[in-house]
This record gives C-alpha cells, structure tokens and sequence, in this order.
C-alpha cells in the first residue's frame, strides 16, 4: 500500500483485471468509437449520481443511479443491447454484472467511462478554425458566413479583469440590448468562463459559434436566436427557480449566497432568498434611522449586532476584523464585486429578497431598518418559493 508502489491500485493490475474479466466473459465491453454514432442500436443506461448526470449524458441516455437499479431493473428493456456506463467504467461494470446476473444477455459496459466518450464526440477547441478563409494573391478576408446573417449586428463585449459571476452578468446584459439573429464577441480573463458560456448559451437557448482561449483572454461569439425551444417552453415556468435561505451572517457565506443568486438570475431564473436569524443582519442599513421606539432588549441587540453589510465578521480568520478588510482589499484587486455591490445586483436583477417576519420581532428589527427592495415575510413565503424551485439551499 505504499505511495512508491503506487498504493493498492496499480494501473496495471487494474488494466490486468479488466482483461481477466474480458477475457473469462464477465463482461462485454464496448468503446467510445463503436458506440459514438450508433447510439440507437443501444438502450444506453447512465449508473452515475444525479449530481454526476446533471453534469451532461450520452444522447439518449436513461439515468438509473447505481443504487436503485435492483429496484428499477424493469425499465431496462431485455430485447435490446444495453451499454452500461459511468465515470470511468468500475460502477458501470458493476451495473453490468447486476443485469446479467438477472438474466440479461446483451449486456455492455461503455470501456473508459462518460469521461472518455465526451473526449472522444467532443469538439475540438480549433474546429472553425478555417471558418474563414482568405482569397489567393490578396489580403482580402472571406468570411463563410457571408450572407447568412444579412443586417445583423456584431457587438463586442470587454468583461476583461471580472471575476465569476461578473463576465456572465455582463454577458447577459449586453445579450439582452441584441435582437435574434445578432452575434455578440464577449473576452473574458476569468479561466471559469470558459465553461461557464457554455453552460449558460445552451441553458438561455443561444448558439456558440467560436469559443477559444489565447494567452488567458477567453474569447466567445454568441449567435442570439430566439430563446429556448417550444419544446422546453411548455415547462412549468417556476420549474428551475432557485430559493436559498440565508442563515448565517458570516460575510463570506453572504457573498457566496449573492453570487449564486446573481449567477442563476443571468441565466433567466427566478431567485428567492430568504432571510433569518444572524443573516437578517446583511440587510440593515448601515445607519439606523432616527425616531424608532425600542425597548431595552431591542436597544441591546442593535447594539451587539452588526448594522449592515460593511461590519459582517468572517466565519474563519476573522482576525479580530482584520480579516474582513484583508478580504474586501483582495477582492477590490482582482476587481470582485464587493458585498454591497452583489446586494445591490441582485436587487435589481429581479431577485426577491425575504425578511423573516419572526426574527425581526425576536430581535428588535424594523422594516425601516432595513435597506430598499427587501420584502416582510414568513414560513409560508419560503415553503411557497421552494414548492416551485428545482433547487434549494440553506447557507
């Protein structure tokens, strides 16, 4: 088990028993290249997680997570090969074994996992790369989409030095200013937008004609077409909102809370964020307003609770404050939008932002205490958001 003998799990004992299986019949394998493209000679099964699927699947894939398929065996289809498959292959083998030991015949486990099929079927980063070609004996650019887009427009976009969800934001902003048919060139430095644009142009339903990375500057152009597919708009329309409850008041966990929020509202959903208990404390404002009557415990908690966003503790190294100045100092740097800058966003991005209605009166809070768009509420409020989200988180 030793680190020099490559611990319990050398590369080649584990090649050797994917041969024995192979070999002693176990199990069939079939790979990347013999599935790509005659996906529906299979009933293709993914055993992975729910997290792991929703990462992306093979093209006609059925999800049954590894766990359930004793129990779900019945949607598996006898008179059809089926191509078993997971991360890498160990669970889908195992899936494979299962189904065979319960009477399954034509039974494959996909070699080397979703991991190498997306691999293999993925685009080249240099696909287009001779998209557009340049005429012999002159200098003179011909464009091959020439024609295709006539009258649109081609915006640029300059989300350089943004950090995440900064450059999406943006994106969506400035995609909105367009009409369908427009093509917008966004650069970006955040290394995480690389995928990110991806994720958000087939979630918004647009088209990624160029996506390419050059000495750290992301560039992307997005085709904006119609929105999604009827297909997908005859979902529920609350179907991927999004509702958090905001617990803590720790700043870091306020940022993250803000940036998630301002993250899903760029990608058309809708956000709910409920507030309660310490992180009511990110919605005061950073001066109480006079003539408020309070009595002594009221008086006591706005005394030793924090007013407002600016005077939030973080839940690690604090530092006696300190490290809240550190931090804010880092995130001004590297052009982070601050605490306050995020509220502000996802204010006006459309989020509804939730006070609890039973804090504020345990802790003395009123509305007038807290900062413009926030809305007064209770338990029902949030079970009403959540009953309608495909997502939701407790922070």
């Amino acid at each position: 088990y030793a680190p020099p003998f490559s611990s319990a799990k050398d590369p080649l004992n584990m090649a050797g028993f994917i041969a024995e299986n192979i070999i002693k019949g176990m199990v069939k394998q079939v790979s990347c290249k013999e599935l790509a493209g005659k996906e529906e000679e299979y009933f293709i099964l993914d055993v992975r997680e729910d997290d792991e699927a929703a990462l992306g699947t093979i093209p006609g894939a059925v999800h049954i997570p590894l766990n359930n398929l004793r129990k779900r065996m019945k949607e598996v289809p006898k008179d059809k090969k089926t191509a078993v498959y997971c991360r890498l292959g160990l669970r889908g083998y195992i899936g494979a074994r299962i189904l065979m030991n319960s009477g399954y015949e034509n039974v494959y486990n996909l070699s080397g996992g979703y991991i190498t099929y997306a691999a293999i079927t993925g685009r080249q980063a240099n696909e287009n790369v001779f998209d557009e070609k340049y005429e012999m004996g002159t200098s003179k650019k011909e464009d091959s989409s020439a024609g295709k887009t006539s009258g649109a427009r081609f915006v640029k976009v300059d989300a350089c030095g943004l950090q995440c969800p900064g450059p999406i934001m943006k994106l969506k902003t400035e995609m909105d200013k367009i009409t369908p048919g427009d093509r917008l060139e966004i650069k970006a430095t955040d290394q995480g937008f690389y995928s990110d644009v991806s994720s958000w142009a087939r979630t918004m339903g647009h088209n990624i004609l160029g996506l390419e990375s050059d000495k750290g500057v992301i560039s992307a152009v997005i085709e904006k077409t119609g929105g999604k597919s009827e297909e997908d708009s005859e979902k529920p329309a609350g179907s991927h909102d999004k509702t958090m409850v905001v617990f803590s008041g720790d700043m870091d966990k306020i940022i993250a809370s803000f940036i998630i929020a301002n993250g899903a509202l760029s990608m058309g959903r809708q956000v709910t964020m409920f507030f309660t208990f310490w992180g009511l404390n990110a919605l005061k404002k950073s001066k109480a307003p006079g003539g408020l009557k309070k009595n002594i415990i009221e008086k006591a908690f706005g005394f030793m609770l924090p007013r407002g966003s600016k005077k939030l503790k973080l839940s690690n190294m604090n530092m006696a404050g300190m490290g809240p100045v550190m931090i804010r100092g880092i995130m001004k740097k590297h052009r982070i939008s601050s605490p306050e800058e995020l509220i502000e966003s996802a204010i006006k991005g459309g989020a509804k932002i939730v006070a609890c209605q039973m804090t504020m009166d345990l802790m003395g809070i009123k509305k007038e205490e807290l900062i413009d768009g926030v809305q007064i509420g209770g338990v029902a409020s949030f079970l009403e958001s959540s009953d309608s989200s495909d997502a939701t988180l407790f922070i």
